[in-house]
This record gives C-alpha cells, structure tokens and sequence, in this order.
C-alpha cells in the first residue's frame, strides 16, 4: 500500500464495505461541495427574505469560501496526523451543525456567521474525503475507486443547482438544513464501514502562525474590499484592507522562515508553477463573479425561477464531466501551453455572449449557446492547468502543490467577489433595481472576459515545458483535483507523498 499506517487490510472495490467507503466519501465530498454552488441559487430569496443588502449576500458566499480557503491546507495535514477518518468525521458533524445555524438563521448577520462555521467543517471533511479512499483500498482497486469516486462527484455536481434551485422554490432555508440528516447518515456509515488510517511519516509542529496570519489576512482584505463597495475606499475600508495585506506579508515571511510551513515558498521558484498559479488566479477571479452574477441576473433581470436559474450553468458541468478527461490526454500530447491559452479565449467569449443576457431572455440564443462555449473553454484549460502545476513540483511536493493551486483557485474567488460588484456599481440594494444590476451585469461580464483573455495571455508566454510522463508504481498515490466552481474532478497518479 502506500506510506499510510491503515488499521484494517486494504479493501477491494468490489466488497461490500468497500461500496461503502466509495458511497461515504462521495456524500461527505458532495455535501461540502453542493453548499459552494447551490447557495449562489438561493441568494436572491435569502436577499428578500433577510433583508440584505449586496453585501451581506457577498459575505454569504465569501464567509464560507475564505474559511475554506485559509484552513483546506491544514484541514488534510490533520487528517495525515491525527487520524483521516477522526477528522473527517468531525468535519461533517461541524458541517452539520452549523448548516442548522444556516437554516435557522433569523438575520444576514448570524446567516453569514454560520456560513464561515460551515468553511471550517468543509476544510475538515474535503480534503478526507479522498485521503479515505487512497489509504483503504488495495493498490489495484485505488485508480478504479477515485475514478468511480471522482465520476459520482461530478454526478452530485450536476444535480446539485437542480435540486437547489427546486428547495429554493419551496424555502431558502432547505438548501442548508437538507445537510443535517444526510450528514447523519453519512456519520452512521463512516462509524461502521471507513477503517482508519493515518500517516506515519507526518511529523513536525503545525504551522499555527501560517494558518492564523493566511486567515486574518484574507478576512481583513476581503473585510475591507467588500466595505469599500458601500461606503468607498476609505476609513475603515481602507485601514482593514491594509491591515489584511500587511498579515499576508508576514505570511510570506514567516513561511520563508519556518521549518515546517503550511505553503513552502520554494516550490514558487519553478517558473512553471508560478505561471500556473497565477493563470488560476486570473480565470478563478472571473468564474467566482461569473457564478454568482449570472444566476442572480437570469432571476432579478430575466425572471426567471430559482429552479431554472440554477439550471442555466448546468451544461457547464455536463461538458466538463464528459470531456475533461480528453482534454488532458490531448494535452499530454501537444503540451498545456495551446490548450491553456485556447481555453480562456473560448471562455471569454462565452462569457462575453452571457453579458447579453437581459429581459426577456430566451433558453437557447441567450443563454444555451453562450454557456456551451464557456463550457468548452474550461474544458480545455482545468486539466492542463491542473497537471501543468502537478508536474512543475516534485513527487515528494505533489500533494501539496495541489492544495496550494485549489486554495489559490478558491481565494481568486473570494477576492473577486469582494471587488468587481463593487468596481461596476452594484451595491447596497442595487440588486433589487433590475435596470441598475443590468447596467452592472453586463460591466462586470466585460471585466471578467479581460481577466480570461489575460490569464490567456499569460499562459501564451510563460508556460513552456511540456508535460512529463509520471510513472506509476504499484505503490502510488492518487490524486484529484476539483474545480472548485463546477466541482468536476479529474485524477493524477503519483508516488506516495504524505504531503497529499
């Protein structure tokens, strides 16, 4: 097997209890996955409902994606250390709880606090979820269990604005409390079923400083970014968003200077990972803004339903769940640089045609055609970008390179939502006024179409290396990688690393 200590004997992929390890990490990976999409559904009714303005529905998606973003690094560092399943399990009944408080949330204000209480839970269980799989089954059953894992995931992701958008019509409150008593079946399951595993190798101090000065850092910028978008760049705004950056500062300084840090710095000296990297950061800031736009504009402007909004994306996730695998194999022959360069343009002009969606608008001209060329771009960018960052790191950095790239992806987001709706005018109650969010709607596709084209440009120049042939021995771990908008997965193979 691989450098994890599992208490029980590998399992296989066709005993019954390994079904169920398979089915257990798939609803505990979904559940945490379903609340970063299928709330964007919901945002419109949770607005009219609690009486919110703009921002306190930016803090609705940003208070759980910043938790999630600061802690998913650490989240799998514990689960290595102290017990994958242990830390898995106390992931979901945290993710549990405090979807309750969600659902039973009388104002915005304990709304967006239980949202961040969810981003912890969600750092607690997402990384486990496939830990779980690469430390339990048998080294011949483990590529066909992530693929089958990774398959039922992008399923989940499909269904999931559907099924969002349906409990939206009956009560915003039933997208957060569905999670209770899935959660406890999930426990039930993990408790009999998953063995144990942890890894032996997992040693040093945990970097608590890195951890605490990531977190502050990105809650006083992105505190003070969406504050702007009210009362203007000045004042507390001005002073929070400083103090954020200053804490990201001696982040890097204090990674720079320990012997175990969350983030090793070195790895940013490979020109290939920092390329990719920041090709992440560029297309991630404009699917963050994307996603949460254009659902509210096909309901406030378009008027359409909550059921149908949150159908309008799934093509999106349907193309990618059926095509991303190619579009890896294609770029293991010609290299990442074309497809990372050709994917943002194809993206960027989808998201161009979507910035035309206004009243009125019709399913298939208006919203059909666009997303299906969206979808082709991410189709051809996510997986070389993901195996691009993969090979500019080492074997014994694999995992976590991935983890940096998705929390990069994940603080793209964040950020981005904190900015552009404040950058094209909508604010306080605009999303209330159809003709004011239309007006900021179609600025803010144009802005992210330029923050498309720009990551393509970047990656025209500076990725270069053509992607190496790993090799994969029997003893190998698996690892995956989720997009961490349209939640599909797609899958690596990599000698064991206890990083992952």
């Amino acid at each position: 097997m691989d450098d994890s200590a599992s208490e029980d004997a590998p399992l296989r992929l066709g005993s019954a209890r390994g079904r169920w390890v398979l089915a257990t990490t798939v609803l505990g990976s979904g559940l945490a996955m379903l609340d970063s999409t299928v709330v964007n559904v919901a945002l419109g009714r949770i607005g009219e409902d609690l009486g919110a303005g703009f921002s306190g529905l930016q803090w609705t998606v940003n208070a759980y994606t910043l938790s999630l973003a600061s802690l998913i690094l650490l989240g799998g560092s514990l689960g290595d250390r102290f017990g994958r399943r242990r830390v898995f399990l106390i992931g979901v009944v945290w993710f549990a709880v405090a979807s309750l408080l969600c659902g039973l949330a009388p104002d915005i204000n304990l709304l967006i606090a239980a949202r961040g209480l969810q981003g912890v839970g969600g750092a607690l269980l997402t990384p486990g979820s496939l830990a779980i799989i690469a430390a339990s089954f048998h080294a011949e059953d483990r590529s066909a269990a992530v693929g089958a894992w990774s398959g039922l995931s992008g399923i989940a992701a499909a269904i999931g604005p559907l099924v969002g958008g349906w409990l939206v019509e009956l009560d915003w409150r039933l997208v957060f409390l569905i999670n209770v008593p899935v959660a406890v079946l999930i426990v039930v399951v993990t408790m009999r079923h998953v063995p144990e595993s942890r890894d032996p190798d997992a040693g040093g101090p945990i970097d608590v400083t890195g951890t605490l000065l990531a977190a502050a850092g990105l809650g006083a910028l992105t505190f003070g970014l969406t504050g702007a978008g009210e009362a203007g760049f000045a004042g507390y705004a001005a002073a929070t968003a400083a103090a954020g950056v200053a804490c990201l500062a001696a982040f890097v300084v204090v990674e720079a200077r320990t012997a175990h840090p969350l983030v090793p710095l070195e790895l940013f000296r490979n020109p290939q990972f920092s390329a990719a990297n920041a090709v992440t950061l560029l297309v991630y800031a404009a699917l963050g803004v994307i996603f949460v736009l254009l659902v509210l504009q096909l309901q406030i402007v378009s008027g359409w339903s909550p059921l149908e909004a949150g159908s309008a994306l799934l093509p999106v996730t349907v193309v990618m769940l059926l095509f991303s695998s190619r579009a890896g194999a294609l770029a293991q022959r010609i290299g990442p640089r074309l497809p990372m360069t050709l994917g943002p343009v194809l993206a960027a002009g989808g998201v161009l045609w979507m910035g035309r969606i206004g009243p009125q608008a019709a399913y298939v001209p208006d919203v059909l055609l666009p997303v299906l060329l969206f979808a082709s771009g991410l189709t051809l960018l996510v997986s070389p970008l993901t195996a691009t960052v993969l090979d500019a790191a080492d074997d014994r950095h694999a995992g976590i390179a991935s983890g940096i790239n998705n929390a990069v992806a994940r603080t793209a987001g964040l950020l981005a939502v904190a900015v552009v709706p404040a950058a094209v005018g909508i604010a306080g109650d605009d999303y209330t006024n159809p003709q004011t969010f239309d007006d900021g709607y179609g600025t803010a596709m144009i802005l992210n179409a330029a923050l498309l084209l720009l990551g393509a440009a970047l990656a025209a120049v500076f990725i270069r290396r053509p992607l190496a042939a790993r090799p994969e021995p029997d003893d190998h771990r698996v690892h995956i990688e989720t997009c961490a908008h349209c939640g599909v997965t797609g899958t690596q193979l990599h000698p064991a690393d206890h990083d992952h």
